[in-house]
C-alpha cells in the first residue's frame, strides 16, 4: 500500500530531473506554511475530491493514513465537498475511498 503506482515511479526513473524538480517542488510547498503533515494530506483528499481524480484520491488517502488520520476523518474531507462540487461527485469519491478503506482492511 505504500508503494508508488508503477506508472509513476517508472517516469521518475526514466525522468531523474523532472522527478527530482517535482520533489523539490512538493517539498518547497510542504514547508511553506502552517499545516502539518495530517492537514496537508486531509486537504490533498479534498483537492483530490473536487478535481475527480481518482489516482490522486487514492494516493493521498493512504498518505492521510500514514500522517495519523482516521478513516473516519478521511471520509469527512471527502463529505465536506458536497456542498461545493454536488452529491453525485462526493459519491463518486465516497466510492473511492470506500474501495480503498476495504482493501486495507482486508489486506
Amino acid at each position: 500500500m505504500n508503494q508508488p503506482p508503477k506508472r509513476f515511479t517508472k517516469f521518475i526513473e526514466d525522468n531523474p530531473e523532472i522527478g527530482k524538480a517535482y520533489n523539490d517542488l512538493g517539498e518547497a510547498l510542504t514547508n511553506a506554511g502552517p499545516l502539518n503533515e495530517k492537514q496537508i494530506a486531509l486537504v490533498k483528499v479534498g483537492i483530490s475530491t473536487g478535481a475527480r481524480m481518482e489516482g490522486a484520491l487514492r494516493s493521498h488517502v493512504r498518505k492521510a493514513l500514514q500522517a495519523g488520520a482516521s478513516p473516519a476523518e478521511i471520509k469527512h474531507a471527502v463529505l465536506l465537498s458536497t456542498t461545493t462540487i454536488g452529491f453525485p461527485n462526493m459519491m463518486a469519491a465516497l466510492s473511492w475511498l470506500d474501495d480503498l478503506l476495504e482493501a486495507e482492511h482486508d489486506s
